[in-house]
């Protein structure tokens, strides 16, 4: 049985929908995924209904006009703003950070083009689809991009797919410190700040921090176990700071004061309001907006991951391997996006730069010898004798020899000429 299901407008189950998300959960992808790619794919029968056309009779026109409306319709998503929020696309002052456009971003409009290829190459397959895909292949070739490729040769560039999007390169996106004194200086229960110092410190996403047990922390061993998307089921360790296991202890103390004793199988974070219910990422939303709203801010769950990170990069006792596996990326090119200057870093160097006051200029008296080079050509001077005379320029002029140099230089004169 699939976990999420997409109906059509009289609210029986498409088959075909139903048929594809049984496929992706069997290749061992998570509910989640599957509730992504649901997603997109009712956005997509929903658009095949405006346009009268039938999943199995859609051509390659139908894609493109799918794109140009994905690229000018509105996000619905975006409707749920408050009528007193700042302007779509505009950045905040303290983090430096955009808010989310009114449209389709170039990222949501690639994910939906890879599910309908994936969906009609699933049922191009079963021969239930259209002979051939209507969606583009992620290359100009059907191979994968740099499929097979000679680590000895230089990578070509890649040329991205027909309808695809240009996407902008994304920056790690670090929470200021003042910006962050002010997040948790705003938290007002040992609940919320052990769970936002575990954020900070252990890497975790939102729905694997939420979904721990209370047998899942591990304070004698510095240590914590979430359950990732893409194992299926398996959990693995992640790192926790002593301030964040001081504030949990705190928060399970409390949390026996109200009368419930949590097991250890059961959920590690609960609601403070009666009747006491699991915390799901809806009230921990709702929390982190109503702090960003006070200390005018935009801070995500996810940014203090970024934030994470860049401190392990930049820590010089730490290897970008040990940072790797702290974050949990499946490959070192995605950790070493970290290694990347930030942006705010780059424009304090560049100012520091133009008020750097300019050198003095050097005064042009000409050139001379280095004492020490003519003490090891001559040898040292003895006591009571000038220092060797330095070369003379146009605005030096040349001194009078002492008579103890002309007889020392006559005499090694002498024995050159009697040696040779």
């Amino acid at each position: 049985m699939v976990p999420w299901v997409v109906v059509d407008g009289s609210g029986e189950p498409i088959e075909a929908v139903s048929d594809f998300l049984k496929d992706l959960l069997a290749n061992g992808n998570s509910s989640a995924s599957c509730r992504s790619y649901a997603y997109d794919l009712l956005r997509w029968f929903r658009f095949l209904a405006a346009i009268d056309v039938g999943w199995q009779r859609v051509q390659r026109v139908d894609v493109r006009d799918f794109v140009l409306w994905l690229r000018t319709a509105r996000n619905p998503a975006r409707d749920r703003r408050r009528p007193d929020a700042p302007a779509p696309g505009t950045v905040n002052p303290r983090t430096g950070k955009a808010y989310l456009r009114a449209e389709y971003a170039p990222a949501t409009i690639n994910h939906a083009l890879s599910v309908l290829a994936a969906f009609y190459d699933h049922h191009l397959e079963t021969g239930q689809g259209p002979v051939v895909s209507p969606v583009p292949s992620r290359s100009r070739g059907r191979a994968r991009p740099h499929a097979h490729h000679n680590p000895l040769e230089p990578f070509r560039p890649h040329r991205r797919a027909a309808l695809r999007q240009k996407q902008p390169e994304r920056q790690p996106r670090a929470v200021p410190d003042e910006v962050l004194d002010d997040l948790f200086a705003q938290l007002g229960c040992n609940r919320d700040r052990a769970l936002f110092h575990m954020f900070l410190t252990s890497g975790a996403c939102a729905a694997e921090r939420l979904g721990m047990r209370v047998s899942d922390a591990r304070p004698g061993d510095g240590r914590i176990f979430v359950q990732t998307k893409g194992l299926n089921g398996i959990k693995q360790a992640c790192p926790a700071s002593p301030e964040a296991f001081e504030w949990l202890a705190l928060y399970l103390g409390e949390l026996a004061a109200l009368g419930h004793r949590p097991g250890p199988g059961d959920p590690l974070w609960w609601t403070r309001r009666r009747p006491l219910r699991p915390l799901s990422y809806t009230a921990l939303r709702a929390l982190l907006g109503r702090i960003n709203d006070t200390i005018g801010a935009d801070v995500t769950v996810h940014d203090l991951r970024h934030t994470l990170c860049l401190r392990l990069v930049a820590d010089p006792n730490i290897t970008l391997v040990d940072a790797q596996q702290v974050m949990r990326h499946a490959n070192i090119t995605t950790t070493g996006l970290y290694l990347r200057p930030r942006p705010d870093e780059v424009i304090a160097k560049v100012h520091e730069h133009y008020t750097r006051p300019r050198p003095k200029p050097r005064p042009l008296d000409g050139w001379d010898y280095d004492p020490d080079d003519l003490a090891d050509v001559f040898g040292r001077q003895p006591d009571g004798c000038p220092p060797w005379p330095r070369r003379a320029s146009a605005r030096q002029p040349s001194r009078p020899r002492c008579p103890h140099r002309t007889a020392a230089l006559g005499h090694r004169t002498s024995d050159a000429v009697a040696g040779a």
